[in-house]
Formats: structure tokens, sequence, C-alpha cells
């Protein structure tokens, strides 16, 4: 069995004559936390893509847990453990929080099939469900309409739905994106405090962020990675600070 959570190998995205990934090389082991940063238009929201199955490598190949997953499809990877959050958050905003705790719960189940069966019949779905929404804080709030919800607790909420499929290994992609600086220090607490076994892969355009939730750091620019290690190997690397950090 291979010793890394996630592993990617000369991993490449094109598009027509854009190279967007380009032979990325990536070993993230077991309930490790790291955070992918780069500039606008670095790949890395293309990366995450490559990686949950959105998107087909051009070349290069993908591994879960040892598992090549590289032409395997989306929703088979999230069967196997693969979970992710986007930019933009994609809830029901008409339903409650805990309803849309527990449909995403029930997609990761045999339960997902039972359609004409009302979802109050399983119960250990209701019970995963709030086991998600206590993981984020937002226990209090599980009968609240989810369009009443401030912008960062819908965040919360995205976070919780993709932990509701109980997953091995979680892509964020920018979780504290339009956040106010309170509501991002409320972000960076949740994302610490989340169980240790699980594998984070982080996407953040805040610097300060990404360095306070993972200690290995991997940057991207113009598709590449220009510069792989600790946080604080990374805050030092002159080409991370001429590009990046505009040192």
């Amino acid at each position: 069995m291979s010793k890394y959570a996630l592993q990617l190998q000369a991993v490449s995205r094109s598009f027509g004559g854009l190279r967007a990934v380009d032979a990325v090389e990536l070993a993230v082991e077991p309930g490790e936390r790291r955070a992918v940063i780069g500039p606008n238009g670095a790949g890395k929201t293309t990366l995450f893509n490559l990686i949950a199955g959105a998107l087909p490598v051009t070349s290069g190949r993908i591994t879960l847990f040892g598992d090549d997953v590289t032409g395997v499809a989306q929703h088979r990877r999230a069967a196997l453990g693969l979970a992710r959050t986007y930019q933009i958050t994609n809830l029901f905003p008409t339903l409650s929080v805990l309803q849309n705790a527990v449909l995403a719960a029930q997609a990761h189940t045999p339960a997902r099939f039972a359609m004409l069966r009302p979802v109050g019949r399983f119960s250990h779905l209701e019970a995963r469900a709030r086991e998600a929404l206590a993981a984020v804080g937002l226990e209090d709030r599980a009968t609240s309409i989810v369009r009443q919800l401030s912008h960062g607790e819908q965040r919360q909420l995205e976070i919780a739905m993709a932990l509701a499929g109980r997953p091995r290994v979680l892509l964020l992609d920018e979780p504290a994106a339009g956040l106010s600086q309170a509501e991002a220090h409320l972000m960076t607490a949740l994302l610490r405090r989340l169980d240790p076994a699980i594998t984070l892969l982080i996407i953040e355009h805040d610097m300060d962020i990404a360095l306070e939730v993972a200690r290995h750091v991997t940057v991207l620019h113009y598709g590449r990675v220009i510069a792989d290690g600790t946080r604080d190997a990374v805050r030092a690397d002159p080409t991370v600070r001429e590009i990046y950090l505009g040192a």
C-alpha cells in the first residue's frame, strides 16, 4: 500500500496551446495539511479539478491511497473518499441547514437510490449530518434556512456537507474567499480543528491563512511547481517572495 494519501506524477493539462498545469509532482501523506498557493492564473483550481476528476489529465498519473484513479470518474473518486468544496458556494438556499447536510450524507450511501422514501426514514443520515454540523460549529443553526445564513456561515455549511460524506481526503478551494477579517479568523480556527485523520489539501489566496493551517506548502506559478517544502522554507524562498509576495 502506498505511503501517500494522494500522489500526482507528472500531471499536466492543456487547453489547446495553453498548458494550465505542467508536469506537477505532488505527494501528500495521510493526515497531512498541505496548502497550494500561487498568484491568480497559477493553475490551482485546474489542478483541483484534475484531482477531483472534473477534468481529465492530458498526461500523468494520479493515485489515491495507492489506487490509480487517473481515468476514474468523479463520483467514483468521491466513493473512494475524496471530497471537495468550491470557490463559489453550492448550496440549496430554500432548505434548512440540516436538510442540506442530510442530502450530502445521503449522496454517499446506498440511500441515494431510495428516491421514493422520505429522508427522515434514515435516522443514521441525520445523525451523520448533525455530527458534521457540530464539527464546523453550526449545530445551533440546524433549523435555519440557508439563505438566512451569513456568507461565512454558508462557507461553514459547505465544509460540513463535504464532511458528511466522511472523506479521507478533503480539497478546499479558497474557503476564506469573500470573508471578513473576523470570519476568516473563525474559518482558520475551524480548519485547524478538523479531524486530524482527514488529509487536507487547501487552495488559499490569503497567504497568512494558508501558512497558519498547513505546515507544508506547494507553490504554483504558470502551472508549474516552483517551490515545495515547509512553510518557513517557502516563506523564505527568494523566488516565491519575488513572484508571489512581490518582494
